[in-house]
C-alpha cells in the first residue's frame, strides 16, 4: 500500500527489453534507499513494481508487458517517474490508501494557471468515470489529489505550486497521457451493492 505522497522524482537511466516486457533501472537521488530491500515494493508513476536488483541510489525492477500495455510513462529511458515506497504500519497516511495498481489511462484535457494554483482537467476512461466523484480522491501518476469537479467522464484537480515543484504532474500538457487510480473505497462499495445478485 501507498499513501499517494511522493518521495522522490526518479530517472529511468535503463530500459532493457525482456521479452515483450521491460527491466527498468531508475536512479533517485533522495528516496532514500537503506532500508529497501530486494522483493520489496516501489510506486513508479503509480505503478506498484518490485525491486529486483540495488546498486546504491538505482533501484531495478521488472515491467511485465501486461503492466505496460495498461500504463504509461515506464517505457522511455531518459523520463521522468514519481516514486514513493510502500507504507508500513507506523507512517503517517498523508494522502489517501493507494494500491499501486492502475485502473486505466486517462488523457490531460487541460492544464491551465489560475493564479494561486493551476488547474488539470483530465478525461477518465468511460468505465472509470462513475468511480469518481466531487471531494473524492483520485490518483494521477502515482500523486494523490482531490477531485474538485466532475462532468460527465471529465474531471478537474488544482495543483498547489508545492505538488509541481515536487512531483512529475510539472511535464504535463494537453493530450498528455496519465496513469489513474482511482479510490480503493469506491470500488469496494460498488462490489457489495451488487453482491446479493451474484
Amino acid at each position: 500500500m501507498f499513501s499517494g505522497i511522493i518521495a522522490d522524482v526518479g530517472i529511468i537511466t535503463r530500459a532493457e527489453d525482456r521479452d515483450g516486457g521491460l527491466r527498468l533501472s531508475v536512479a533517485t537521488e533522495s528516496l532514500g534507499m537503506g532500508d529497501v530491500g530486494i522483493g520489496d515494493s516501489i510506486a513508479v508513476n503509480g505503478v506498484c513494481l518490485t525491486v529486483v536488483k540495488i546498486d546504491g541510489n538505482t533501484f531495478t525492477v521488472d515491467v511485465s508487458r501486461e503492466t505496460l500495455d495498461c500504463t504509461v510513462g515506464l517505457e522511455r529511458q531518459g523520463g521522468h517517474v514519481n516514486l514513493e515506497k510502500a507504507l508500513r504500519l507506523s507512517d503517517r497516511l498523508g494522502g489517501h490508501l493507494v494500491s499501486g495498481h492502475v485502473d486505466g489511462v486517462g488523457e490531460v484535457v487541460a492544464f491551465n494557471d489560475i493564479g494561486e494554483s493551476w488547474r488539470l482537467v483530465v478525461r477518465a476512461p468511460h468505465g472509470l468515470a462513475k468511480y469518481i466523484a466531487i471531494k473524492g480522491s483520485i490518483t494521477i501518476n502515482g500523486v494523490s489529489l482531490t477531485v474538485n469537479h466532475v462532468a460527465g467522464a471529465e474531471f478537474d484537480v488544482n495543483l498547489i505550486p508545492h505538488t509541481l515543484d515536487v512531483t512529475t504532474l510539472n511535464e504535463l500538457k494537453a493530450g498528455a497521457k496519465v496513469n489513474l487510480e482511482i479510490d480503493l473505497i469506491a470500488r469496494y462499495v460498488e462490489r457489495m451493492m451488487v453482491a446479493d445478485n451474484l
